[in-house]
């Protein structure tokens, strides 16, 4: 798990207990574990970052696009193929709508612009026929919907779900293995589920209500469980759902040796 203002990443185990994996300067937004262990980093203050098992700290992987740095990276995700994917989300907002999303392959070592007008991309997913990216955009309180175009950019480009109420939009996202989009809305302090067509499935929610809900994952035996971050409380909760989470998968090693 990423500690923001402490440039932290922390480690939760199952009995439990509490440790720091590692702690830098930097500020980690968002992240995704490697099957061989490596995590990547999406660090608004450095950019997209590595940390190997044998690392004490991460290391830089990307860190600006042409002359320019990134604005702020919030959050990421890797497709079956090994493509990058990640939101850039910097101070924007609806009075600024600059935040962006890029793909990074790293077979080509190309990194590409894919939107560059969003109000504040956060939490992004991979649809599982990879042809599709949700993307929550916090400050419009809506998840958008990218089309992924045979060319690798992106086309028609809409809003998927719009939510309302709440003192903040949605933050991190998750897809169980149907397709099922689920979704942290920090301001109303629950994770919503909406199946494929954008339908409400669920509303997850701690009893007496709380604030900062930011991220989630899919874990647990058999994969069906949601763990949920509560940023302004420090705690992960726990809710048991009648269908698995969507399984990452792996890396392929580059023909460059850029495999990260």
């Amino acid at each position: 798990m990423v500690d923001v203002p402490h440039g932290r990443i922390l480690v939760l185990a199952p009995d439990g207990s509490w440790s720091v994996r590692c702690e830098y300067d930097g500020w980690p937004n968002g992240l995704k574990i490697h099957d061989d262990g490596r995590v990547l980093i999406a660090d608004y203050m450095h950019g997209i970052l590595v940390l190997a098992p044998e690392d004490k700290t991460p290391r830089p992987l990307l860190t600006h696009r042409h002359s320019e740095r990134f604005r702020g990276c919030n959050d990421l995700v890797f497709s079956s193929t090994g493509k990058l994917f990640f939101t850039d989300q910097g101070q924007s907002g609806m009075h600024m709508p600059n935040g962006r999303v890029y793909a990074y392959d790293l077979e080509s070592d190309r990194l590409t612009l894919l939107l560059d007008c969003a109000p504040s991309p956060n939490g992004i997913v991979l649809t599982p026929d990879e042809r599709m990216l949700y993307v929550a955009m916090t400050r419009a309180n809506a998840v958008w919907r990218l089309p992924l175009m045979d060319d690798g950019a992106v086309s028609k480009v809409g809003v998927f779900i719009q939510l309302s109420g709440g003192m903040g939009g949605p933050d991190g996202m998750a897809l169980d293995e149907r397709g099922g989009l689920y979704v942290a809305h920090v301001g109303n302090g629950c994770v919503w589920g909406f199946n494929q067509l954008g339908h409400p499935t669920f509303q997850i929610a701690r009893p007496g209500g709380t604030l900062g809900v930011t991220n989630i994952a899919f874990g647990g035996p058999e994969n069906t469980q949601l763990y949920i971050l509560e940023s302004d409380t420090g705690n992960v909760l726990v809710a048991d759902l009648p269908v698995p989470g969507r399984r990452m998968y792996s890396h392929t090693p580059s023909r460059s040796g850029r495999a990260i």
